[in-house]
């Protein structure tokens, strides 16, 4: 189970019904919460109403969690160096442009975010806000700031400086910008003036500062998301300074590929535990140096350095050399031989989702749902969630995991049956479909342990139905990314989502809430629903919406098939401590020390 949890979490953290006593999110009130960072227990955020009305009909209660360890309070500093084997290159440094897995490893060891995660679960906790009260039936938020903090270039944390930060997403300037800021767009809809892809109106509406520690975020109309979105590792706060003196801004676009300033790229500036110090693309090594000055509990390793290893087999191989302490995602088959030599094998839980995204606007043939439906029925997920995912992972029904509220009963399901798949093609006369089905390489995903297998089965089963497949493997972040959620070159693709937070938005929101490159479909009336669910204050009325719209997306739209939820792994060396291994694969170093 995960490493160094608290008892009252170490089962399923995130129960498949949320109720609000369960969630923290859509509730309004205040919520004041201990610091998860320091020797404080950890806090849990409950409700006492299931509707969102003002803020004097409703208030946050809390019941404390205890740990069944204490957490040091970083007097015990062990020094030395920690390398951790990385399965790909971060994109840059900036987490506004950031929506990998590879990138928020190392940026979450830079950057805090208002909100964060109690270490393990999904649970909000206090980060650079100590308190957060929702009032104005959730269009307004007030945060109360952690006071003393400084970023790593020396000035101060404060409320002008998160304003600072809320405006500059806002008002962010030109395309190219815009459309590297997914999760932004995703959550806020909107910009103060759309250039690229984001079409909708904006959730942002305004930032104050009455004083150093109070915040005053207004929304333009209540967003389901928040709180819990505030924790969203691309909302994390910068230095203004460093903002404004290393054009943060400054985003081009030169054919298929982005460029980005130097913040990005040379001089990101958090308030995180540990600082930039190089990133070495000749030795595929990004260095990152012990924050002194950090507010919360202090790193214990002087330095810590994330080797770039995009081969699984290779990173094994480091490990027993012991040239890296340890290494994300290790093969499923490997579990046992490692644990066998001394690793500690740390697992997750479950909560993410692999699938197959099908684009519709490149090949006619794939607006027609007979079509969609085939590819569907022509899969063996069982097959491919035995023979290629861990154990314990799931077979996906629909574009969400069992656990999160919303999750449908009663679905249309597409059990293995090529008959049917031929059948169906035959009906909308594509018996002779040819495809170009994009897969990535130099990479290893928490929902996709080994990216080519995955592709070679499903690939054999569509050929196996008569369809002729094109594969058009790529590069991770030399183009993989892009192609698909940017340009919308291909047919169809695999890709993945790890939940930010406990919300049924987080998935089918993120996938189909407004038109998008990877999917190439424009339905107003689906994106109109799913803005009508997640601006339902009613937890019960929007668990009950999401359940109709995922029975609706798997029977009458079907933009991608849903392959599998799984539980990915962590493994280090044995004399590695403190890691503390989380459902949204929200790890922090600052706690690990090295015997």
């Amino acid at each position: 189970m995960i490493h160094r949890m608290c008892s009252a979490h170490t089962a399923m953290s995130y129960p498949r019904t949320l109720d609000d006593a369960e969630s923290g999110q859509g509730g309004s009130g205040l919520a004041r919460v201990a610091d998860r960072r320091s020797s404080s227990p950890v806090f849990r955020i409950r409700s006492v109403s299931q509707r969102f009305v003002a803020v004097v009909a409703g208030v946050l209660a809390l019941s404390m969690v205890a740990c069944a360890q204490p957490q040091s309070d970083g007097s015990t500093a062990t020094g030395g160096t920690l390398v951790f084997g990385a399965a790909g290159a971060p994109k840059n440094f900036d987490p506004i442009f950031n929506d990998d897995g590879e990138s928020f490893r190392v940026t979450r060891q830079l950057y805090d975010t208002l909100i964060a995660y109690a270490p393990g679960t999904t649970e909000l906790a206090p980060g650079l806000a100590t308190a957060w009260q929702g009032s104005n039936e959730g269009k307004t938020w007030t945060f109360t700031l952690r006071e003393g903090v400084k970023f790593h270039d020396g000035t101060s944390f404060n409320a002008a400086a998160v304003c600072a930060n809320f405006d500059r997403w806002f008002n962010m300037p030109g395309a190219a910008a815009q459309d590297q800021m997914i999760y932004y767009s995703g959550v806020f809809e909107g910009f103060a003036s759309n250039r690229g892809t984001a079409t909708g109106q904006p959730v942002y509406n305004s930032c104050a500062a009455p004083d150093a520690k109070t915040v005053v975020v207004k929304f333009n109309k209540f967003k389901a998301a928040f709180p819990a979105a505030f924790g969203l590792f691309s909302l994390s706060i910068s230095s203004p300074t460093a903002l404004r003196r290393y054009n943060a801004d400054h985003v081009t676009k030169n054919g298929d590929s982005f460029s980005y300033g130097d913040y990005a790229n040379l001089h990101p500036t958090g308030t995180g535990a540990f600082k930039f110090g190089s990133f070495d693309k000749a030795h595929n090594t990004v260095t990152l140096v012990r924050n002194d000055d950090y507010w919360g509990e202090k790193a214990k390793v002087d330095r810590l350095i994330f080797k770039i290893i995009p081969d699984e087999y290779a990173r094994k191989q480091e490990l027993r050399a012991g040239t890296i302490d340890g290494y994300d995602l290790p093969s499923p088959a490997d579990y046992a031989s490692l644990t066998a030599d001394g690793m500690k094998m740390l697992v997750r839980q479950p909560f993410n989702l692999l699938y197959l995204g099908i684009n519709q606007k490149n090949n006619p043939a794939l607006r027609d749902l007979r079509v969609r439906q085939a590819l569907a029925y022509a899969i063996n997920l069982k097959a491919l969630v035995h023979n290629k995912l861990p154990e314990g992972s799931e077979v996906a029904t629909q574009f969400m995991p069992s656990t999160v509220n919303g999750y449908a009963d009663n679905i249309q399901q597409y059990s293995y049956d090529p008959q049917m798949a031929k059948d169906l093609l035959a009906q909308a006369d594509a018996s002779n479909l040819r495809l170009n089905f994009y897969y990535p390489t130099e990479v290893t995903r928490p929902y996709m342990p080994n990216p080519q297998d995955i592709f070679t089965l499903i690939a054999e089963n569509l050929r196996q139905v008569g369809i002729t497949v094109n594969p058009v493997p790529r590069p991770w972040n030399g183009g993989y990314k892009d192609d698909v959620q940017q340009f919308g070159k291909h047919d169809l693709h695999l890709l993945g989502w790890t939940g930010d937070y406990n919300n049924a938005g987080n998935f089918v929101g993120t996938f189909f809430g407004r038109e998008k490159p990877e999917f190439g479909f424009d339905d107003s009336a689906l994106f109109a629903a799913i803005a009508q669910a997640d601006a339902t204050p009613d937890r019960a009325a929007q668990a009950a919406a999401y359940q109709q719209l995922n029975r609706d997306i798997m029977a009458k739209f079907l933009p991608g098939v849903p392959i599998a939820s799984s539980p990915p792994a962590i493994v280090v060396r044995s004399n590695i401590d403190g890691l503390v291994a989380s459902p949204l694969t929200d790890e922090r170093f600052n706690t690990v020390s090295k015997r």
